[in-house]
């Protein structure tokens, strides 16, 4: 092989590796933020195939999807005094790759810190009562606010969830013990308002009765049968002597 031969097969494989390397593939999901020669390109490449200049230009691959981030544990002090250890999760997504890549060095780690400390400052802010009840309205002001911050990075912050809080153990005991005076306290107004209704239904019933003598009898009847039921107990019963009055005659029924 001469020399001339060396160097078209030399000259064949460098302008393999040129275009090898010039080519670009990016799926639906991911953008190409470019710079020629250290200047931002006006336009996001992708998706799809496209061409670069090879050591001219260079690619930062930024993906579109929602990133799911989980923030560690954090120590709370809420408005009313207590500590507590809150985490959260946090869903985020790029809308502008190109603020992402050029206006903040990492845009996970910035908004990772940027979570952590909104969550402290907007549960600091709840009381313990608030912030067990209300989990949903405080997970929408702090993605109110980290959206609003995190605008001119290009980043969307779509939702906000405050996923555990872990109270001291000796708050656990004394909220279990109010839960149970809760219940006693419902438990005593239940039975108090049925003997507030049983009460005017007998008062109800003993004016009727005192109406008409005839139904007391009956009454006492009905007692006497359902205890004959039971022959195992003695049972001593006053009998009314006006049951007997029209057994005995009018002079007799006054003489006692």
């Amino acid at each position: 092989m001469g020399p001339g031969q060396v160097v078209i097969l030399g000259g064949i494989v460098l302008f393999i590796i040129l275009v090898w390397q010039s080519i670009r593939v990016l799926p639906e999901y991911e953008r190409g933020v470019v710079f020629r020669l250290g200047k931002l390109q006006p336009k996001d490449y992708g998706p799809g195939l496209f061409f670069l200049i090879p050591f001219v230009d260079r690619m930062v691959r930024v993906s579109l999807r929602t990133v799911v981030h989980d923030v560690p544990p954090q120590d709370v002090i809420t408005r009313d005094n207590v500590s507590v250890k809150v985490n959260a999760v946090v869903y985020f997504r790029v809308f502008e790759p190109r603020k992402a890549v050029v206006e903040v060095e990492n845009y996970h780690y910035a908004t990772s810190q940027l979570a952590q400390t909104t969550l402290r400052s907007v549960l600091g802010q709840a009381e313990l009562d608030q912030l067990l009840a209300e989990r949903d309205e405080l997970g929408h002001r702090m993605q109110s606010i980290l959206d609003r911050q995190t605008d001119p990075w290009g980043i969307k912050v779509s939702a906000v969830e405050v996923k555990h809080v872990d109270l001291p153990e000796e708050m656990r005991r004394a909220m279990a013990r109010q839960a149970e005076a809760e219940r006693d306290k419902r438990a005593k107004i239940i039975h108090a308002n049925g003997e507030l209704i049983a009460s005017k239904e007998l008062s109800e019933a003993a004016e009727v009765i005192s109406r008409n003598p005839v139904t007391l009898q009956l009454r006492y009847l009905q007692t006497l049968t359902e205890i004959s039921q039971d022959n195992n107990s003695l049972v001593v019963f006053p009998l009314p002597l006006e049951m007997f009055k029209h057994l005995l005659g009018p002079g007799r029924g006054g003489a006692d």
